[in-house]
């Protein structure tokens, strides 16, 4: 078993590393404004459940690949990109349409925004990079086995990060409400939801081009 303090330095480090801007935080901040605070709870799971993921690559030195072969690594951001351009070209859609429509803001179920949470986390390579370099740091090879120290850390981040994202759902979808009552302020919304993706995509693929 890991040392008790090295595991508070994980969870509060986990904390701070929730908190600052990211691509991950920045997609639950414009999603839940959109849709509000319960919606913004499902797209936090999907994004929980990429974590699991890249903690079981991690766990298993899958994600070391991504280490070693830039065509593998620049060809998950190409991906990431094109679907965050794809969720901009929607909202933009969204924002052309008749303001005095209720249809301003689509309809998406819980199922769909958790998925988006997931491709999301999923083709974000950065997220395994980080995970390889930041959860062996606190495993101790003397205490056990390695994998199952990798499995107890990316819990922790996860849970850090599920409790984090969620302040940020709820703050950011108690203005949905307001929102959803002015079709002006929908059409605003969808154009700065449509900006955010977009500069989220060029922040992926901008250091491809810098190669």
């Amino acid at each position: 078993m890991p040392a008790i303090d090295s595991l508070l330095t994980l969870a509060l480090s986990s904390v701070l590393l929730s908190l600052a801007p990211g691509p991950d935080n920045i997609f639950v901040l414009t999603l839940s404004a959109l849709y509000g605070r319960k919606s913004g709870f499902f797209v936090v799971l999907g994004l929980c459940t990429g974590l699991v993921v890249h903690t079981t690559l991690v766990a298993f030195g899958v994600a070391a690949i991504f280490q070693t072969s830039t065509t593998a690594f620049n060809g998950l951001k190409i991906i990431g990109a094109a679907y965050l351009l794809y969720l901009a070209w929607q909202a933009v859609k969204a924002s052309q349409e008749d303001t005095s429509s209720k249809t301003a803001i689509p309809e998406l179920g819980f199922s769909a925004l958790y998925r988006r949470g997931i491709v999301m986390n999923l083709t974000n390579p950065k997220v395994s990079i980080f995970f390889l370099a930041f959860l062996p740091q606190f495993a101790n090879p003397e205490a056990a086995a390695i994998a199952p120290q990798i499995f107890l850390f990316g819990f922790i981040f996860i849970l850090a990060t599920f409790i984090v994202f969620n302040f940020i759902a709820l703050l950011s979808g108690s203005i949905s409400h307001w929102f959803s009552r002015s079709t002006r302020a929908q059409s605003y919304l969808n154009k700065i939801a449509a900006l955010v993706f977009f500069l989220l995509a060029l922040s992926l693929i901008a250091p491809i081009f810098r190669q």
